[in-house]
């Protein structure tokens, strides 16, 4: 009798320190915002609707050094984004490249491993920019350890594995972080990112340019691009009438509208391979079109106002850190060489405000190819075939890295767009790296295509 009674009270005491017993289980978990809350230099900025129902969506502020070697010094806020499932699921970190998405989303890897995610604005992006701004930090290293240090502040609230992904330059910075992290993260996926490690050789694009597609898209594109340049004043004219009705102006960093012209007839078959691809090559106008149509079809694909000071000012940060230490495509274009009037049409210099001009710094790229040929471990390269970003890729180490390419595809290329075989492979590769199962031949996540991020990237130059 003295023993059940004991044992009753033991019981009463059980359940009063952990709620009520049975069913119900132990105390209910506490609220992720409560949790949010606690982390020291976080801010949680708003709470909006999530991508799907049982998620929560938050926008947060993180402060981090202006310059890491100087932890004590001069702070920013930097914003990213958290989509919330469950503390018992894998946790994908999001890298940008860019600003951040402006509405909730779940990326592909987030889709396929059923996960949390956070989605983190790039430093320099306004508004994660400094004040004033000191655009020396502005590094693959500083970036890198913005994303060690929002790991190592989540890490203790979603302890389960965590793996980075990135899109473009996004999937760059996922490499980069691993890179000099290697620990944070259980793998990466980086989908179409490029790897300009020797600045000065774009033989390869060259080679993409003159075999992509069919003989005849590329010559369609090409006798355009000429028939534009022959129609160069008409053009010009028409530009400048626009300009003035949507109030784009470029004279502080490009210089002119005749600059502007340049640039974006000269980009027209990248920007097509890039957005569009085989599929719209019967769009392409003929020779025979009015100056209006040549016009209206360039805009459509290159967007004259995307070297406007309005616009081209927001993507500074990308090109500035592409002028020092990512590298530029710079193919010869040599159908167009008697019709470039400006040396530096090519280069980001002519995308970059003078005050910021820096010399390029080919070292830090030319460790990262290395590290990834020889080091790296459990990186998913996914990149598209018809991708001129791709025509410079990274080459996966034998440290259960991997490489597949998307027939067809152009710079949104994803692990649903690979063949049937591959599909299989590297959906199995990401679910076994966040310890989530192997899917079985011919069954996959659900992934809703209406959730994920728009594949960001502007042109080269």
């Amino acid at each position: 009798m003295l023993t059940r009674l004991r044992a009753t009270a033991a019981v009463a005491v059980v359940a009063g320190l952990l709620g009520p017993v049975g069913a119900a289980g132990a105390a209910p978990e506490e609220d992720i915002l409560d949790q949010l809350k606690r982390i020291p230099g976080l801010t949680v900025l708003s709470e909006g609707p999530p991508p799907i129902p049982d998620h929560r969506y938050f926008v947060l502020g993180y402060t981090q050094p202006v310059d890491h070697r100087q932890p004590h010094g001069a702070t920013f806020q930097q914003r990213f984004q958290l989509v919330h499932k469950s503390a018992d699921r894998p946790m994908i970190l999001h890298t940008t490249g860019y600003n951040l998405y402006p509405t909730s989303f779940r990326s592909e890897p987030t889709q396929l491993v059923d996960g949390n995610q956070i989605s983190v604005e790039h430093r320099f992006f306004p508004p994660s920019q400094p004040e004033p701004a000191n655009w020396d930090h502005l590094t693959v290293w500083q970036a890198a350890t913005d994303h060690h240090r929002l790991v190592a502040a989540l890490k203790p609230l979603y302890p389960r594995k965590w793996l980075s992904s990135g899109a473009s330059k996004g999937g760059m910075a996922s490499i980069y972080h691993s890179r000099f992290y290697p620990l944070d993260v259980d793998g990466v996926v980086a989908y179409v990112a490029p790897n300009d490690h020797i600045n000065d050789e774009d033989s390869a694009y060259d080679r993409f340019f003159a075999t992509v597609g069919t003989d005849a898209c590329r010559a369609a594109l090409a006798d355009l691009q000429v028939e534009a340049f022959k129609r160069r004043p008409e053009l010009v004219a028409l530009l400048t009438e626009y300009a003035a009705k949507y109030g784009w102006t470029y004279d502080k960093i490009v210089g002119s509208v005749d600059k502007a012209f340049e640039k974006s007839a000269m980009m027209l078959g990248w920007a097509f391979w890039q957005y569009f691809g085989q599929t719209e090559c019967g769009k392409v106008p003929a020779t025979s079109v009015t100056t209006e149509q040549i016009y209206e079809y360039i805009n459509a694909t290159v967007n004259f106002g995307s070297f406007a000071d309005q616009n081209l000012g927001q993507m500074t940060p990308y090109y500035f850190h592409a002028m020092t230490e990512l590298g530029w495509p710079q193919p010869q274009f040599a159908h167009l060489r008697g019709y470039l009037k400006y040396p530096d049409s090519s280069t980001v210099y002519s995308n970059v405000p003078g005050e910021l001009h820096r010399p390029h710094r080919p070292g830090p790229m030319l460790d990262m190819d290395q590290w990834v040929r020889t080091q790296s471990q459990r990186i998913l390269f996914i990149n598209g075939q018809n991708d001129p970003w791709g025509a410079e890729r990274f080459t996966p180490s034998q440290h259960d890295s991997h490489s597949y390419t998307a027939p067809g595809a152009t710079h949104g290329a994803r692990i649903s767009l690979l063949a049937g075989s591959d599909r299989i492979a590297a959906t199995d590769i990401v679910r076994r790296w966040a310890d989530v199962g192997f899917q079985s031949a011919g069954e996959f996540p659900a992934v809703n295509p209406n959730e994920l991020d728009v594949v960001r990237a502007p042109l080269p130059f």
